[in-house]
């Protein structure tokens, strides 16, 4: 018997995935509990059209990220840090640090949890970081650190 999953079921399949499973298992456990519903016509029409809406809503996202991966390519992020008198900073650049001057430069609010610095930043200079923004997309970025 075929069916559509409502639901993530562990050791079958994800949510809106069809499929065959034995009609006992299907009458008596996955309909019942809710996690999954016949593959008739219908629903299956109904599954197709809602996987057409989420691939046009997966395409407008990538495009918005490709833009903004551009334009944090395009330059350099300035960072300000209190500096010694050999060009040493005091403490560390942090990912907060980083998300602060995208957003006060770039324009654009990423999460400081998507930001991961690739070397510990103790003095001044160009540093890279990756930003994960999800489904594959990374994208590596320098950040200037320069002396206040």
């Amino acid at each position: 018997m075929q069916v559509i999953l409502i639901q993530d079921v562990d050791n079958l399949g994800g949510r809106n995935e069809l499929i065959s499973v034995k009609n006992g298992y299907a009458r008596n456990f996955l309909i019942p509990q809710k996690f999954a519903v016949e593959a008739s016509p219908s629903n299956l029409k109904q599954l197709e059209e809602h996987l057409k809406v989420k691939s046009k809503k997966e395409a407008l996202m990538l495009a918005e990220i490709n833009k903004v991966i551009e334009v944090l390519k395009s330059s350099p992020v300035k960072i300000g840090a209190k500096t010694g008198t050999s060009g040493k900073i005091f403490g560390s650049v942090t990912g907060l640090q980083i998300t602060r001057a995208i957003r006060d430069q770039k324009g654009y609010e990423i999460d400081r949890k998507r930001i991961t610095i690739l070397d510990e930043v103790k003095e001044l200079g160009i540093h890279k970081a990756t930003i994960d923004f999800g489904n594959g997309n990374n994208v590596e970025i320098e950040f200037e650190v320069i002396g206040e």
